[in-house]
């Protein structure tokens, strides 16, 4: 049976309003074209659905069967409309991302905040974990894009920006003061307890190929899976942590750590927001990157 839906619509508004004159005014549009459509209506169907009164319509029992399953069709329908405009308007909605510790720290924490702000109704959802698991996750369209840190290698379908510029340093406490103001080589680091972030790790993967150029191989006493940890380990002197900067500058301005001079710095990398070219994104999220791509 292929009936118009615009018939069950005017059908909805003249069983609400019990008046083919009512129901044309709701929806603006003239009696006549009103009276049409339920004939058009009751023809397809075959039944009559309304009882024509002095003052109105009343449905017939036919017609009160087919109005229980409109009236709640239609008025879901209204309900998604609502729900969906709240979303263009930013009153409500959902963000997936997805980020490491780093990046959540040092990059993408003040954005969220200042976003939250504008925005209360939103819900973000940040899934933690090392760049491998974000790709993964943006691979499977389970997050709006990620925050990751260089180096990591993209499928074709995705795109990414580099947003902030990040420096691997080696930190050191009192334990090894001998060290400090000394210019040392990468070799040196080869006799010396190492701890650093486990392999499955964008930072361990990119300092280790740069080690490896210069010939140096590190094993690691420690292997730990956060930033935050090293540092700490760093402070009790269970050995040289490898970090990014940003993590360990209130131990440096605090002179509770030091960092190791090498004859030459590791390079310098970035964070990047990634995302897919192929996957929709929620206007929450597009308000967000805006966001993150101003500053």
């Amino acid at each position: 049976m292929d009936i118009n839906l615009e018939y069950y619509k005017i059908f909805y508004y003249v069983a609400k309003e019990g008046s083919f004159t009512k129901a044309g005014e709701e929806m603006c549009i003239s009696q006549p074209a009103v009276s049409q459509s339920i004939k058009l209506l009751e023809d397809s169907l075959g039944t009559k659905l309304f009882m024509r009164l002095p003052k109105g319509v009343k449905l017939t029992p036919e017609g009160e069967a087919l109005y229980s399953y409109v009236k709640r069709g239609y008025e879901f329908i209204k309900l998604g409309e609502e729900q969906f405009q709240k979303m263009l308007d930013l009153e409500h909605g959902e963000i997936r991302i997805g980020a490491s510790d780093m990046t959540l720290q040092y990059y993408l924490l003040p954005f969220l905040e200042r976003f939250h702000e504008k925005y209360p109704g939103i819900k973000v959802i940040v899934t933690n974990g090392p760049t491998p698991n974000t790709l993964a996750l943006l691979y499977d369209g389970k997050i709006d894009f990620g925050v990751v840190s260089e180096p990591f290698q993209v499928r074709a379908a995705i795109k990414y920006k580099k947003v902030k510029k990040i420096r691997d340093i080696f930190v050191a406490g009192s334990r090894f003061q001998d060290l400090k103001g000394k210019t040392m080589e990468y070799k040196d680091l080869e006799r010396l307890p190492i701890i650093s972030l486990e392999h499955n790790t964008s930072t361990r993967k990119y300092v280790n190929e740069y080690l490896e150029s210069n010939q140096v191989v590190l094993n690691p006493e420690f292997e730990l899976a956060t930033s935050d940890m090293i540092v700490k380990f760093a402070m009790r002197n269970l050995g040289i942590g490898c970090v990014v900067k940003d993590f360990a500058k209130e131990a440096l301005e605090n002179e509770y750590l030091f960092e190791l001079q090498f004859i030459d710095k590791v390079p310098e990398r970035s964070i990047c927001i990634v995302m897919s070219k192929q996957n929709p994104i929620s206007e929450a999220a597009n308000k967000l990157l805006e966001m993150l791509n101003t500053l």
